[in-house]
C-alpha cells in the first residue's frame, strides 16, 4: 500500500480540513469522515502541546495528521513531531534559507539538528531505534509561500533538499499584496499560478487552502495535490445555521 508521502510526490489530490479547534473529540470524528488528512492548525489554533498530542493519539491509523507550527522555530517543531505529527507545515518562509532552516528542524543529524528524545513518536521507547532510523524518510516537510516576497524567491524555496512540497496560503498572501481577504483578486490568482507553474518545473507538489469546495476546485483542476477545505469551525458554524434556518422555516 503506497503511503501519504509516496502519493503526494505522485501528486495525487489528497483532500483534508483545518482543525483549529483544541477538541480532540472533533479531531477524531473529522479523522473519520474520508478526508485523506488534517492540518492542524498550531499557527491560529488555541493549542498548547498537550492538546496536540491528544489529537494525534485519536487520529492516528485513520488519517494523516500535519502540523502547522506557529512559526519557524526548532522547539515547536521538535514538540509537535516528538508527540508524533506525521509532518509539519511551516508558514510564511520567504526565502531559500529559512526553508532549509526548517528542513534542519525536522532531520536528526547528518541530515539536519532535530535532537534526539524519547517520547511518544519513538514508542515512549519500545520503538526507538526503528523510528530514528525511518524519521529523515518519513517526516513530511511542508513550506507555505504565503507573502509576496515568497512568490518572488519560490523559484530558489522549491529547489531546497528536504522540502516536501509547498503550501500556498491565499489570505496572507492578498494581505502581503495590499488585498487582505481579496483572494480572487486577479493580481493573487497570478501569482498563485506563478507558484504553481515554479512547483511543477521543479517537480514539486503543490497544495493550497479555500474556504469551500467551490474555493478550490479551480486550483484542484490546475493540478494542487495537497488541498485544504474549510476550516472546523466553519464546518460547524454552517451546519448549525442550516439546521436553524431549516427549523425557521418549518416554524412558518
Amino acid at each position: 500500500m503506497e503511503t501519504f508521502k509516496e502519493r503526494l510526490r505522485k501528486r495525487e489530490t489528497l483532500t483534508g480540513t483545518m482543525l483549529s479547534l483544541p477538541s480532540s473529540e472533533i479531531a477524531e470524528i473529522l479523522s473519520r469522515t474520508g478526508f485523506d488528512w488534517l492540518f492542524i492548525d498550531g499557527e491560529h489554533g488555541n493549542f498548547e502541546i498537550g492538546d496536540l498530542q491528544r489529537i494525534l493519539q485519536v487520529t492516528d491509523g485513520a488519517v494523516m495528521s500535519l502540523v502547522r507550527v506557529p512559526l519557524n522555530d526548532e522547539i515547536w517543531v521538535k514538540r509537535a513531531l516528538d508527540s508524533g505529527a506525521a509532518g509539519i507545515i511551516v508558514p510564511q518562509v520567504k526565502t531559500a534559507e529559512e526553508a532549509e532552516q526548517a528542513v534542519s528542524f525536522c532531520k536528526y543529524p547528518p541530515d539536519g539538528r532535530r535532537s534526539v528524545g524519547i517520547s511518544r513518536a519513538h514508542g515512549y521507547g519500545m520503538d526507538f531505534a526503528g523510528y530514528i532510523k525511518r524519521a529523515n524518510d518519513d517526516i513530511l516537510v511542508v513550506v507555505q509561500i504565503e507573502h509576496i516576497e515568497a512568490v518572488r524567491n519560490a523559484g530558489t524555496i522549491v529547489e531546497v533538499p528536504g522540502v516536501d512540497a509547498v503550501f500556498v496560503g491565499p489570505y496572507d498572501l492578498s494581505a502581503s499584496m495590499g488585498m487582505a481577504g481579496d483572494v480572487e483578486a486577479t493580481e493573487v490568482k497570478e501569482a498563485i499560478e506563478k507558484v504553481y507553474e515554479v512547483c511543477m518545473a521543479a517537480g514539486k507538489p503543490a497544495g493550497i487552502f479555500g474556504t469551500s469546495v467551490k474555493a478550490v476546485k479551480p486550483y484542484v483542476d490546475m493540478g494542487f495535490s495537497l488541498v485544504c477545505i474549510s476550516i472546523d469551525n466553519l464546518i460547524f458554524t454552517g451546519g448549525v445555521k442550516k439546521l436553524v434556518s431549516e427549523i425557521q422555516k418549518m416554524q412558518g
